[in-house]
């Protein structure tokens, strides 16, 4: 795991990905910056999130909301009662440790569903220490995560930095109910910053204190939301799915989507497949890496009816890690806000007066980058990041094989022309075999060399970064076969 997460974290760093930030102070814990590879990288996974999951409907729309919330709209969501973690405090060093970790690095299980009386027992019978200093554990206590902010000048008003960006949109399902003409099911996606103070941040960019999510909450009648979605294209899918008793185990079962509509909603399994084909299909996850895990009741955020998380099975982790999740959150949101605010959120659908629920697809931005970085990175002999084509921050790097008797001026030519459809990259430094290497470690699927049969012919060598083979193209024809390449996936 150690040796795993070096790489990962040296490839980051030294090429641009990801690195902690303010590092010249030191680096501030659970606080990461994106470099210039890592920023494209996300903003294309961003963009491909967007273009998939509101694809799914016509009725599903992207909105933007505040990073800050008032004192009021946090206490009626449950956040300001609720949003804790077990905080466990070194007697010797003072250190802060969560509780959970604890017992679940001691363990190899969950422990995310105990009480303070149980992880201290659980501390005290695996005779647990402190892992920095090896110092007495102090009882476990909980502790808010939220951030505290003070507004105004004279710091009247409490808010909170929001720690979800799921609030901004039940806080503006009215008026987004109005604006789409009083339509559902509806659905409102938001891309954005959340922040939680998280008791002992670590392993990268796995568990921060400032992350971004891409979230769906899709509001409906629960009454109608079975019939409205197409059950029928999807029903003989095979899910890969961990149930609650044996998730721990790594036992992962594959199940059709039709054999499971006994035990969870039509629209709940609808929505797994189409995650499922979000990264198996449309990002080439490995199937064997993917996963959904069911939480149980004690587990599960207390308004979750149902709860599987989306797990991908990562070396850097030693095992199944959490990226995403789908949940049903009922109405205890919009039921919150409407006893807090004394804004009726009830609507009339056809006739019928009901207070709307919601399925909540919700996606770690920040883990989803480092699972990637972590799957598709080869260190050997010959050091290659396999990313998906889709997300690759370079989608072509184009050479000049030598840097004199016009090639360069004919290399820059080519890079204009396509430069405006597609991410690219000129150098011409070094030898063309170092240039391909410098390509292939930060995941560029396309090199372009050109070379002095080039300027005879007018045709110009592409090489594939997976397989290494070569063809050479027309260059009247390269953006169109680059869009052929990449809308299919097509091999070489």
């Amino acid at each position: 795991m150690a040796k795993r997460y070096d790489e990962v974290m040296s490839l980051s760093l030294r090429k641009g990905f990801i690195w902690p930030s303010v590092d010249i102070y030191g680096g501030f814990a659970g606080f990461y910056d994106y470099g210039h590879l890592g920023a494209a990288m996300k903003r294309k996974w961003e963009n491909l999130w967007l273009k998939y999951f509101l694809g799914l409907s016509r009725r599903y729309h992207l909105i933007d909301t505040t990073n800050i919330l008032p004192f009021k709209s946090l206490k009626a969501s449950g956040h300001v009662d609720h949003f804790t973690d077990m905080l466990v405090s070194c007697s010797g060093c003072g250190t802060s440790h969560r509780g959970d970790h604890l017992v679940q690095n001691a363990t190899g299980k969950s422990a995310e569903s105990l009480s303070t009386d149980e992880i201290d027992a659980e501390i005290q019978n695996l005779g647990l220490k402190c892992p920095k200093c090896g110092g007495a554990l102090q009882s476990s206590t909980e502790f808010n995560m939220m951030i505290p902010l003070s507004i105004g000048p004279t710091g009247a008003d409490k808010a909170y930095l929001r720690p979800e960006t799921a609030q901004g949109a039940f806080l503006n399902f009215k008026r987004e109910f109005e604006s789409l003409r009083r339509k559902m099911p509806f659905g409102l996606a938001i891309i954005g910053r959340a922040f939680r103070n998280e008791i002992s941040p670590r392993q990268g960019t796995y568990r921060m204190r400032e992350f971004i999510q891409a979230e769906l909450q899709i509001f409906f009648n629960p009454n109608t939301f079975d019939d409205e979605v197409d059950f029928k294209s999807v029903e003989d899918e095979i899910l890969r799915i961990s149930f609650e008793d044996k998730k721990d185990d790594g036992h992962v079962e594959d199940i059709r989507a039709g054999d499971l509509i006994d035990r969870l909603p039509k629209f709940y399994v609808y929505h797994m497949v189409k995650i499922q084909q979000f990264y198996l299909d449309l990002l080439n996850m490995p199937r064997e890496r993917f996963r959904f895990a069911e939480l149980g009741e004690k587990e599960r955020a207390f308004y979750n009816k149902l709860h599987f998380d989306i797990e991908i099975k990562l070396d850097s982790l030693n095992g199944w890690g959490e990226i995403n999740g789908i949940h049903y959150r009922t109405d205890h949101d919009l039921s919150g806000h409407q006893a807090g605010s004394n804004e009726k959120m009830t609507v009339t659908v056809d006739g019928e007066r009901i207070l709307p629920h919601v399925l909540e697809l919700s996606f770690g931005v920040d883990r989803n980058i480092w699972a990637f970085l972590d799957v598709c990175y080869e260190k050997g002999e010959r050091s290659v990041l396999r990313l998906p084509r889709n997300i690759s921050p370079i989608t072509i790097g184009i050479f000049p094989l030598v840097s004199k008797g016009g090639l360069p001026e004919l290399a820059i030519e080519v890079f204009e022309s396509l430069n405006d459809d597609f991410e690219c990259f000129y150098d011409e430094a070094g030898s063309i075999g170092k240039r391909y290497a410098r390509m292939d470690e930060i995941g560029t699927p396309f090199c372009l060399t050109v070379d002095y049969d080039s300027l005879e012919n007018k045709d110009i060598t592409i090489r594939e970064r997976d397989s290494t083979k070569q063809k050479r193209v027309p260059i009247s024809e390269l953006s169109q076969t680059f869009k052929d390449l990449l809308k299919t996936g097509a091999g070489f």
